[in-house]
């Protein structure tokens, strides 16, 4: 069966009734996965696993009406998102107006500075943002309100709604999916902005005559014009006519009225200007921040050391094991006895060798594994490591599940994994198989599984 990956949509869908099923189980009707396929597999597959828990994702999602709560959180984010682009439209064409004002004369710089200043020492700090990995800085004040504004949390009950929207909030606007997506946001924010300031001033330069001056107190006479020429070099490479030195020297304030040449020179420096020193950045900011995000999401993975992930794994992708007759029965052909054997919850290896670490006199093994050793101290330690190495096959570690797991236990068991060649399994005994463990310490067993590399698959609770 060919297998597909996922797209980032399906996973965040599993996410957000990963949450919902956290708080509400019982307010579920799980009728419709009853059936769901559940073969079982030799070697398990991110993927394959993943296509299984969006078929359950949307078949509990159909049944129980949640499409709508689902689909929520990205309908305000876009909803949001919307207002944003709209305030800087409105903020670029107020900018470029006061800069403009009522009389017939644009202060060259000063009109820069306005529609450029602001967005270089934003595009700046963006830049120092994604190169230190500060989200406070990467993140626009506009695109940080949105996230605010679209998911803050109203109360303290955890209904449906709020749950699938916390869900798509750490799915989407944090980690390195939520850096990327901010920053796409930020980029259009800033387009939006100058290219609004760019629109009013052509139609205003279009409809009225306006005398293009410069002037300085602080700087030199000198610095200007070189600044102008310096920032022309690009706009004659691509063909466009700027200001010569005459006619830079004649638009010094107060020099008096310029000719239509001057005018229009100065008309397309200002164009220009805009064009390659305000959209053009941005533009390329925003592709970036596109392939980076694209990037992310292709990349974005669920957490399966969690429990709810683990317990779905062993319903849905029970392991399959292949047997066969190494030494033929001798007594073929008679009818045994027949004995009911005690029923195990658990899928372990069979031929697998077993350690024990720290386990008191109480510990219950299943009654296919035999402790070979229970480490307690140095020299027992020493002596299992002795062990491990001449073994083939699967170690089966054991723990005591109701304990929570310390720095001194994932240093055993690190040292034991060092050495030998089997495939590391985990096996959490619970005193009282009645009494379930500790979700919270059950996690904290899957973290240090995790630390130790050892797959979540082969961590089994007994």
């Amino acid at each position: 069966m060919t297998v597909t990956k996922n797209s980032f949509a399906d996973l965040v869908r599993i996410e957000q009734l990963r949450r919902i099923e956290s708080v509400h189980t019982k307010k579920l009707s799980y009728t419709s996965v009853a059936n769901v396929d559940r073969y079982p597999v030799t070697d398990f597959k991110y993927a394959d696993f993943t296509q299984r828990l969006t078929r359950r994702a949307d078949l509990l999602i159909r049944d129980n009406g949640l499409e709508a709560h689902i689909a929520k959180s990205p309908q305000q984010f876009n909803h949001a998102s919307r207002i944003s682009l709209v305030v800087a439209v409105i903020f670029g064409g107020v900018a470029a107006g006061n800069a403009v004002s009522e009389s017939d004369t644009l202060n060259i710089y000063w009109l820069l500075a306005v529609l450029l200043g602001f967005n270089l020492v934003a595009l700046i700090l963006w830049v120092i943002g994604i190169s230190l990995r500060l989200q406070s800085l990467s993140s626009g004040v506009a695109a940080q309100l949105v996230s605010w504004a679209s998911f803050r949390k109203k109360d303290t009950e955890e209904t449906i709604g709020s749950l699938a929207s916390r869900a798509w909030w750490d799915s989407c606007l944090t980690g390195t999916v939520g850096k990327w997506r901010v920053s796409v946001l930020t980029h259009k924010f800033w387009l939006a902005y100058l290219t609004a300031g760019l629109l009013l001033l052509i139609l205003l330069m279009m409809a009225k005559q306006y005398n293009f001056i410069w002037g300085t107190t602080l700087l030199s006479e000198s610095s200007l014009p070189r600044l102008t020429e310096f920032l022309s070099s690009p706009l004659q490479i691509i063909g466009l006519e700027t200001p010569d030195s005459h006619q830079i020297s004649a638009s010094r304030m107060g020099e008096g009225i310029q000719n239509s040449e001057t005018r229009a020179a100065w008309a397309r420096f200002l164009i220009g200007a805009l064009l390659i020193y305000g959209l053009l950045p941005r533009l390329i900011a925003l592709t970036f921040s596109v392939a980076m995000l694209r990037w992310a999401e292709r990349g974005f993975k669920l957490d399966l050391y969690l429990p709810y992930y683990v317990e779905l794994r062993q319903q849905l992708m029970t392991r399959r094991t292949t047997s066969k007759v190494v030494d033929a029965d001798p007594l073929a052909g008679i009818e045994p006895t027949q004995i009911v054997q005690p029923r195990q919850t658990y899928l372990l290896p069979a031929g697998a060798h077993a350690l024990g670490i720290e386990l008191d006199d109480q510990a219950c093994w299943p009654e296919s594994l035999s402790c070979q050793y229970n480490i307690v101290d140095m020299q027992s330690l020493a002596e299992a490591v002795e062990y491990v190495k001449k073994l083939e096959g699967a170690l089966v570690i054991g723990v005591a599940a109701n304990r929570l797991p310390d720095r001194g236990i994932q240093r055993m068991i690190a040292d034991l994994l060092a050495v030998t060649h089997c495939t590391p399994w985990l096996l959490l005994l619970n005193k009282n198989p009645a009494v379930p463990v500790v979700e919270g310490r059950e996690m904290a067993w899957f973290r240090l599984a995790e630390n130790c590399r050892i797959p979540a698959e082969h961590v089994i609770t007994t």
